[in-house]
């Protein structure tokens, strides 16, 4: 029996799907529906057609959870890759689902060994992605709608967005929703404005007095009433939604936090200096819990996104920014990285000499991240966590510093 070879282009709705032979011929080329049925047929197909191995562009999601529980390797192929190679193959330019599918699919015949497929993931971990993943995304959305509240309520009643620290706060949404206009707040005095901060449970460090200065001193802007009523609706209507918004992320953030502290790999992550429980959650959802996946720590840093590019040719060379990496990794590495440089000796003179350098702060950080991927990566190997006695770079930091 000969060798076949599997592509799928991902889509919203449909899903083209294409196979071919070990010479590069197409077996099949088809359209699936992206629903129950759909995906039935595509894995009764890919079966019937002798497939073991399909190559696609996203390496995450139902799709690729049915391939991966149905018994394919799934070889995810970056789309900077697939873009690269479309003029071996038309010299236009152009694209389509269709062509992108054998493209992938060819890609896997002929250079398939450069590829790794995806290793099936813990069903704690894809719990943990999903919460975690759904989280970040609430997050986006509640710093949208707040920003959105803050330039809303500048436009008609500034001292509103003044107040307290954070206009997303609970107890801001609540004064907004309780005194949606300049007027609702005209009779609001001293022992008014201390026993709405107690009833919300104010731990703010200013007194009744300083908030209702801050209230008063901002900027104020003439409004008709008409516009001042449709203002203060539709920020009343914002404060509601971002409530919710702002008690489900809490509900969420605590299953994330009992769920990580229970898992070993989320121990040894939360072990490191001022990673958290939220932080130490988003790296483990995308590191996962397969070793294997990554052959070495710059192998993972790459993945990461916090090493450079080196582009090399004769006497020219050139290191830039990484831009294709897992960017959710990226982002919460560098967030443990910047948090560690307030509790470890060894993360502040690392970043403190890169800013000597002439580095930037997310130079910096990222330089920094890179240095603390390497411990990671012991730690997560070794499945121990953080010994700040073992570390060998703070130890001889500590050492030359009493010396």
């Amino acid at each position: 029996m000969s060798t076949v070879f599997a592509g799928l282009d991902w889509a919203s709705r449909t899903h083209a799907v294409c196979v071919i032979d070990e010479h590069g011929a197409v077996r099949k080329q088809w359209e699936v529906a992206h629903d129950a049925d759909g995906l039935r047929e595509l894995l009764r197909q890919l079966r019937f057609l002798h497939v073991l191995r399909i190559a696609i562009e996203r390496p995450s999601g139902l799709l690729v959870d049915a391939l991966v529980e149905g018994g394919f390797e799934v070889v995810p192929i970056h789309p900077n890759a697939v873009k690269a190679s479309r003029p071996r193959y038309r010299s236009h330019g152009g694209k389509s689902d269709a062509s992108d599918a054998y493209l992938l699919a060819d890609l896997l015949r002929t250079d398939g060994h450069r590829f790794k497929p995806l290793a099936a993931q813990s069903d704690e971990i894809r719990a943990l992605r999903a919460l975690v993943r759904g989280r970040d995304d609430l997050v986006a959305t509640r710093v949208q709608l707040a920003n959105q509240l803050r330039s809303l309520l500048q436009s008609y009643w500034a001292g509103a967005a003044e107040v307290f620290a954070e206009v997303d706060s609970p107890i801001a949404l609540a004064f907004i929703q309780r005194y949606p206009t300049p007027e609702a707040a005209s009779r609001l005095g001293p022992k008014r404005m201390a026993a709405f901060c107690a009833q919300h449970a104010y731990c703010g460090r200013r007194s009744a007095e300083e908030l209702l200065q801050r209230l008063r001193q901002a900027p104020s802007v003439t409004v008709g009433e008409l516009e001042m009523d449709a203002k203060a609706e539709l920020a009343s209507s914002l404060a509601r939604t971002l409530s919710t918004l702002v008690d489900q992320i809490r509900l969420l953030s605590g299953r994330i936090e009992h769920h990580v502290a229970a898992s070993d790999d989320g121990r040894i992550l939360m072990s490191f200096p001022r990673a958290g429980r939220i932080c130490a959650a988003q790296i483990l959802a995308e590191l996962g819990s397969v070793r294997e996946r990554f052959d070495s720590d710059e192998h993972l840093a790459a993945e990461a996104g916090v090493a450079p590019v080196t582009y090399a040719s004769g006497k020219h060379k050139a290191v830039v920014f990484r831009w294709a990496c897992n960017h959710r990794l990226r982002r919460a590495l560098t967030t443990l990285a910047d948090n560690s440089r307030h509790a470890s000796a060894w993360a502040a003179a690392i970043y403190a000499k890169a800013r000597a350098r002439g580095c930037d702060h997310p130079h910096a950080i990222r330089i920094l991240s890179r240095a603390w991927l390497r411990v990671i990566w012991r730690a997560w190997i070794d499945r121990k966590p953080y010994d700040p006695s073992a570390h060998g770079g703070l130890q001889m930091l500590l050492k030359t510093a009493g010396g």
